[in-house]
């Protein structure tokens, strides 16, 4: 019989041959009864890859001084830290759990950028006692706190203002963050941005670094960073010209998209990352402005498609001229996207993978919620049945980040594979860890 030729599904990574699911060269099916199920996996050398696109990307475009930060909320585990820092990038973090794991992997602090909206007295302690290089703040209440706890401490704390750019890029409202009206930051558009600059530069254990700015995730297109790379030289330019001060930091933050199903475009990071390097020195030499530093912060675009997560099917369930389920062993517990978002994703029965998807289905997870839900209209093998492997694509980012332990399910544990092989890398939780806690 004739050998089944390979076929790649969604990202270079995941390939079908012979009917079965394969993620990073090894095969689903095996991988869910070694390892149990539901597992997170990621594939180590698709990270690495992803890491070095960037940070390729972004040398080439911005010189040796440009810099990439990976954005730890997409994953935060003390591999993943280990990973990134010997690729040669930082990290943002956004509270004292990621500064925890980043510094237990034996990361680099001088190399973090604290985020966070609303950093409170014990936050900024924690990160100063453990060296974090850069806060960037989002109000004056935080300027303030900052410096009277880098003043206790004799120490000159070096910090960049989140600047609001005033652009939205249209996408999901709950991950636009560039907006005037957006929670985060200072808009330029109403004199804030200027007042916080002003503040910065006058309190005396502060070093004003440089302005960051987000716009939001998920965008596919080069137009609305390009349009926040110019506002933002041309805000740095203003302040040069206004306040005698020069940026020596622009951070122009992350939201490069990723394809998580077929109709979805696929993303050149190179791409886009040159068109806002072109904007950004036009626009330099146009104000007669030194380029300064820029960083990047992919986290989703470094993370996603190196992941993805195994279930298996428990109940299959058809309503007659109303709708089918696969139910599976996780859920929002492992990723709540689909609940918060109505993010879609590319669900396949790992060992039916060549079946012809002739029924459609609403996969579901099992917790006690009408909205705990996998994915909605999937095509699936009318086969699909109770113990089938089912694999959901491209889930390395912002799932075992957001994952719960809602109903009192315990995390899935996180494997990692790499040249063929696989080894753990955050263990599965038992009841025992859920009750450790108590009293």
């Amino acid at each position: 019989m004739k050998e089944c030729e390979e076929r790649t599904v969604i990202c270079e990574n995941v390939t079908v041959k012979d009917g079965r699911l394969r993620f990073a060269g090894q095969d689903c099916g095996e991988l869910a009864r070694r390892f149990g199920t539901p597992v997170y996996l990621y594939d180590e050398d698709r990270l690495r890859a992803n890491c070095r696109r960037f940070v390729s990307a972004v040398k080439r475009a911005f010189g040796e001084g440009g810099f990439v930060l990976y954005a730890s909320k997409a994953a935060a585990f003390r591999q993943m830290y280990r990973i990134a820092g010997s690729e040669g990038l930082g990290t943002d973090v956004v509270s004292c759990g990621e500064i925890a794991a980043a510094q237990a992997a034996g990361f680099d602090l001088s190399n973090a950028f604290f985020h966070s909206n609303n950093k409170t007295d014990a936050d900024i302690a924690y990160a100063m006692d453990r060296g974090v290089g850069y806060f960037v703040v989002d109000c004056s209440e935080e300027l303030f706190a900052l410096a009277v706890a880098a003043a206790e401490r004799g120490i000159r704390q070096k910090v960049l203002l989140r600047i609001t750019p005033g652009i939205d890029p249209h996408t999901h409202a709950a991950v636009r963050t560039g907006q005037v009206d957006s929670k985060f930051g200072s808009a330029i558009e109403t004199g804030r941005a200027e007042e916080m600059t002003r503040l910065a530069l006058s309190l005396r254990n502060l070093e004003l670094a440089g302005f960051h700015c987000h716009i939001g995730s998920q965008i596919f297109t080069a137009d609305p960073f390009v349009r926040a790379a110019r506002i933002m030289t041309d805000f740095a330019a203003d302040m040069r010209d206004a306040l005698g001060y020069t940026a020596k930091i622009i951070d122009l933050g992350g939201g490069i998209g990723v394809r998580y199903v077929e109709d979805q475009p696929s993303c050149d990071p190179g791409e886009i990352i040159g068109e806002m390097a072109a904007a950004m020195n036009e626009r330099c030499a146009e104000r007669g402005l030194p380029l300064p530093r820029v960083a990047i912060e992919p986290g989703r675009a470094i993370a996603a498609d190196a992941g993805m997560t195994l279930y298996t099917a428990g109940s299959v369930k058809r309503i007659p001229g109303y709708k089918s389920y696969v139910s599976v062993d996780g859920g929002m517990t492992d990723n709540p996207r689909f609940a918060l978002y109505g993010s879609p994703y590319t669900v396949i029965a790992a060992e039916k993978a060549d079946e012809e998807c002739s029924e459609r289905f609403s996969v579901v997870g099992r917790c006690c919620e009408s909205g705990d839900i996998i994915g909605e209209n999937i095509p699936l093998p009318p086969s699909v049945g109770r113990g089938d492997v089912i694999a959901c694509l491209t889930t390395g980012a912002y799932h075992f980040s957001m994952s719960s332990n809602y109903n009192r399910v315990c995390r899935p544990p996180v494997v990692m594979l790499k040249s063929g092989g696989a080894y753990l890398a955050v263990k599965a939780q038992t009841p025992e860890d859920l009750l450790r806690g108590e009293v």
